[in-house]
Formats: C-alpha cells, sequence, structure tokens
C-alpha cells in the first residue's frame, strides 16, 4: 500500500511539473522558411504576393492604362479599391493579408492609388458622419459628398487541389488576382499564382 502512495505521489509530482512547464520558443529571423504542418503559411503568403504584384506592375495592359489615364487626368494616377479576396480552399486562409500586402507594395510603387474599402470605408464615414452631427466645429468637420471614386477594382482568390493515396499528400495552391474597371466591368489585368505545391509524409501508425 505505502509502495502505491509513493508511486501515486511521484505520478502526480510529474504530472504538475509537465502541467506547468511552458512552451519552448525559438525566434528565428521572419523571413526564414518554416513548414509544420505543410499548410499555408508565411512563405506561401510572400511567395504569391511578390509574383502577383510584379505580374501586375509589369503588365503591358496596366501599364498602358495607366499612361492613358493620367494624360486624361492631367497625370492623375488610377484609383483602385479592394475588393474580395475569397477563401475557396480546403483550410482556413485570412486572404486578407494577402489583399493588405498587394495594395501596400502597388501603393508604394507610386503607380496606382488605392481608396478605403470595405469596413475601413464603413468606419471612415461613420466618423465624417459623427463630425457633421453637430460634435465637430463646422470648420474642422470633415465634409460630406467629397471621397474619390474608384476606377478599378482589385479581387481575387485562393483555391486548393488535394492529392492523397496512403501517408502521403500533395497540396496544391492557386491564388488568382485581377482588375476589374468599375464603369465598363472589363477585365484590365489577371493572372494566377500556382507555384506552391508541398508533398507532405505523415509517419505510419505503429501497433
Amino acid at each position: 500500500m505505502k509502495k502505491l502512495i509513493i508511486l501515486l505521489a511521484v505520478a502526480i509530482s510529474v504530472t504538475a511539473v509537465s502541467c506547468s512547464s511552458g512552451p519552448t520558443v525559438n525566434r528565428v529571423d521572419a523571413g526564414t522558411q518554416v513548414d509544420l504542418s505543410g499548410k499555408w503559411n508565411d512563405t506561401d503568403v510572400r511567395t504569391v504576393c511578390s509574383s502577383l504584384i510584379n505580374a501586375c506592375l509589369t503588365s503591358s495592359n496596366v501599364n498602358r492604362l495607366v499612361s492613358e489615364f493620367r494624360a486624361s487626368h492631367d497625370g492623375a494616377n488610377p484609383t483602385v479599391i479592394v475588393g474580395s479576396f475569397k477563401n475557396a480552399s480546403s483550410e482556413h486562409i485570412d486572404t486578407s493579408i494577402i489583399s493588405t500586402m498587394m495594395q501596400s507594395v502597388i501603393i508604394n510603387s507610386g503607380e496606382l492609388d488605392f481608396v478605403a474599402g470595405g469596413d475601413a470605408r464603413n468606419e471612415i464615414r461613420a466618423e465624417r458622419e459623427d463630425q457633421n452631427s453637430g460634435y465637430a466645429s463646422d470648420d474642422s468637420a470633415a465634409a460630406i459628398g467629397n471621397e474619390t471614386g474608384a476606377n478599378f477594382i482589385l479581387q481575387g482568390s485562393v483555391k486548393s487541389i488535394v492529392d492523397r493515396a496512403g501517408n502521403k499528400s500533395v497540396r496544391t495552391y492557386f491564388v488568382d488576382a485581377s482588375l476589374t474597371n468599375l464603369e465598363t466591368n472589363r477585365i484590365v489585368w489577371q493572372d494566377q499564382n500556382s507555384e506552391i505545391k508541398k508533398e507532405i509524409t505523415q509517419p505510419k501508425a505503429k501497433f
């Protein structure tokens, strides 16, 4: 009986120590490729965005569009709003990271200007309406009706194909983006990145 009590006490002590100890954390460079599960990760985002942004900014259609727009609008850039980037894959993917990264780099290129859309636009409009409801002075309140309308909308999607056989699987991701003229509904640029393909081998179950 005493041995049983001692063994039980040791087991409880070991369990308590293992539960109280935190995870081991190692900081790595943000650009380091780390694949743990084989699913979508930060390396995939960088790969996709780099490819699509380069395709957009070097597109002959986009370059011609920008030149023609500037010529007819006193040198101003075309204005773009970011629409939805849909996740049509089999896993959870935060597609807003893709659209935000593309928007940031394209803005900084100086080729296209962007206006706020979605939740950000709604928040801005709510603030503008609040300023014009009597809480802000007339000379400091942002005027209503002066928003810049977008000329084009940037949209996209993420899709995936998973092929499985035994303990092996291959995940292939297809990410596309397009730029559409809001007035004519004409797609002026479209491209797809399908460079991401991962072979994943799961350990075989042991009996």
